[in-house]
């Protein structure tokens, strides 16, 4: 397995693969053909970025077994979506900041990301795999009552595409099976979700084949397979807030009420 991510170091932007405390710093393409250079950097002296830099992330609704039965409602047919503007993605230690628009509650979602390799249209769910570079850690943030706050439309789009509301990274790990991990929020100290990414309706290689069908997939895309229980809203005025999962590691950011 290996954990690619991106940094700032000397005024400039890299990328390389992480173990343990130290970058081993690669050229080319990470999502093709990228190559080591031999130099070699503690983490603590870079400035981690985003892991990619995606054209749109899409966040999955209804999505887990289990928070369908919550919420009383049918498990969906196909794929239920919305997409994230780059304008809104943020990287790990990185401040979500409440928007200076918005007054109301603000929630978090702890979630998996898978992130596609390969441009990708149209693909069979057997050949789907083949286009998943790999999976990072979401915190899919939202202005929860903006979303029905026009009765004749829900604005979904409007609550998650805030400035710093598209949370991801720090990492992408390869080699992952989401069948085996679980995914935990962890807020001010206090565990709030801790599910299986089993759960999925739609799993990684069924939602890669059908969006795929929908519109075309290009390297560093994200697709946010959705939350379970245990979303919640961010009331202290300090928040820390962490998404943690198996073989990835874990996405910490900060908000302020």
């Amino acid at each position: 397995m290996a954990k690619w991510l991106r940094f700032e170091h000397g005024g400039r932007l890299a990328f390389g693969t992480l173990d343990g405390g130290r970058i081993a710093v690669h050229a080319g393409d990470m999502f093709e053909g990228a190559r080591p250079t031999g130099d070699m950097l503690a983490l603590a002296d870079v400035r981690v970025t985003t892991p990619c830099a995606p054209s749109k992330m899409i966040c999955l609704w209804n999505n887990y077994w289990a928070i369908a039965e919550k919420l009383n409602v049918p498990p969906p047919d196909e794929p239920l979506y919305i997409i994230r503007a780059p304008s809104s993605f943020l990287a790990h230690h990185q401040p979500i900041r409440r928007p200076k628009s918005y007054d109301g509650k603000i929630a978090y979602e702890g979630e998996l990301g898978l992130v596609i390799g390969k441009t990708c249209s149209s693909v069979s769910e057997a050949d789907a795999p083949g286009f998943i570079f790999g999976y990072t850690c979401v915190n899919d943030i939202t202005a929860v009552d903006i979303i029905n706050r026009n009765p004749a439309f829900s604005q979904w789009v409007r609550a998650k595409n805030f400035d710093s509301f598209g949370v991801f990274g720090p990492v992408i790990a390869t080699d992952l099976d989401p069948a085996h991990v679980r995914v935990r929020t962890i807020l001010n100290g206090q565990e709030r979700q801790n599910y299986p990414a089993a759960d999925m309706i739609f799993p990684p290689a069924r939602l890669v084949s059908l969006i795929s069908h929908n519109m075309t997939l290009v390297p560093g895309d994200i697709i946010a397979c959705g939350t379970s229980v245990g979303v919640g809203v961010m009331k202290e005025a300090t928040n820390t807030v962490e998404v943690s999962i198996e073989g990835i590691g874990a996405l910490s950011n900060t908000f302020a009420n």
